[in-house]
């Protein structure tokens, strides 16, 4: 249950169909998919490998440089709507940041690399920073985490952000070694993932905050739920989703009596433990949902993007509301990472212009 009323106050993305928030819903809308073939990397079979990246960006920039080039302007754009410190009165703005795990590829000292990058081009705009570096599920820590800190005072707002790329030739290798690459060759799964890279952020504050500067609220944080699921990927057991049936029963318990989720978004991905787990946490939580199988898994378009998806799940879950093709206010926004944390956050979008 939420401890403190946050809204959602800006958003921000660079993803490999768009890049900023909006072009990115509105390709994804669209069902434009941004796959493209490798350009040196190939699978077993000798064929391209097949990843979502972002072709304005060179294809051998080194994983910390490519973050911070996705990561930043995800982060300006989510911040647009608060006049920087020189502009008025100055805003403590604290910044959760998702980032992927450990893995082989991943750039040793990542995240002091970006906050360098980000201390660089935005000053001390930050007055306090938690990473949290656990994968897909990392955003939905961060969100928890920036209420916590918004209810005690640390901040005034803050901005969750998420980052990640599986891109690096090391992590591809490692992807296709684990079974997990999308593909046709000896060690590809026709039912892996397709790699991909992107960057998400929102801002997060009080209504007093809003008032202060002025800002239209995009919705709301109506609560955060966390899980931890012991039976993992790559362990062998069969999963039953008891991770993700506690984030969503922590999650779901917000809503009020007869109330139901009206969407769905989360990190699907095409493969089976993902599906299985969601399909067990679904039918347990049944009752809250107007159509749990109704979901929008956005990696179709943009590959899996790891710990930007919640953030970005977020930013599509205001904007479909926003734009009239929601089927509701109300959306579940969920994550699952390899590590065994499960998040899910309940949003509750405003009303678009005009009622």
């Amino acid at each position: 249950m939420a401890i403190v009323a946050l809204r959602i106050l800006g958003l921000g993305a660079c993803t490999p169909i768009g890049r900023t928030v909006w072009a990115s819903a509105a390709a994804a809308r669209a069902g434009v998919c941004g796959f493209f073939e490798h350009p040196y990397m190939v699978d077993t079979a000798g064929a391209p490998m097949r990843v979502a990246r972002a072709p304005w960006l060179d294809i051998g920039m080194e994983s910390a440089a490519r973050l911070a080039a996705l990561l930043l302007p995800a982060i300006e754009e989510a911040l647009m709507c608060v006049p920087a410190q020189g502009e008025g009165a100055p805003a403590r703005l604290g910044l959760a940041l998702a980032l992927p795990p450990p893995r082989p590829g991943r750039a040793e000292g990542l995240a002091e690399d970006l906050l360098a990058s980000l201390r660089e081009r935005m000053g001390d705009r930050f007055t306090q920073v938690a990473r949290f570096e656990v994968g897909h599920a990392a955003g939905h820590l961060a969100v928890a985490a920036a209420e916590a800190g918004c209810a005690r005072g640390a901040f005034d707002a803050c901005v969750v952000a998420g980052a990640d790329s599986y891109l690096a030739p090391r992590t591809l290798e490692w992807v296709e070694d684990c079974d997990q690459l999308h593909g046709g060759g000896p060690l590809n799964n026709a039912w892996g993932f397709v790699p991909g890279e992107a960057a998400g952020a929102i801002l997060l504050g009080p209504a007093g905050f809003a008032r202060r500067f002025g800002i239209e609220p995009l919705g709301e944080l109506v609560s955060v739920g966390i899980g931890m699921e012991a039976r993992r990927i790559k362990t062998g057991e069969v999963c039953t989703g008891e991770g993700l049936t506690q984030a969503f029963r922590a999650a779901l318990q917000a809503l009020a009596s007869g109330e139901q989720v009206h969407n769905v978004f989360c990190d699907l991905n095409g493969e089976p433990y993902r599906a299985d787990e969601f399909g067990f946490a679904a039918l347990r939580t049944g009752e809250y949902f107007r159509s749990a199988s109704d979901f929008i898994a956005p990696a179709d378009c943009w590959g899996d993007v790891g710990a930007a998806s919640a953030p970005l799940h977020a930013a599509l879950a205001v904007i479909a509301h926003r734009k009239r093709y929601a089927k509701g206010p109300l959306s579940l926004v969920w994550g699952s990472s390899e590590s065994g944390e499960r998040g899910a956050v309940l949003v509750r979008s405003a009303e678009p212009d005009g009622g």
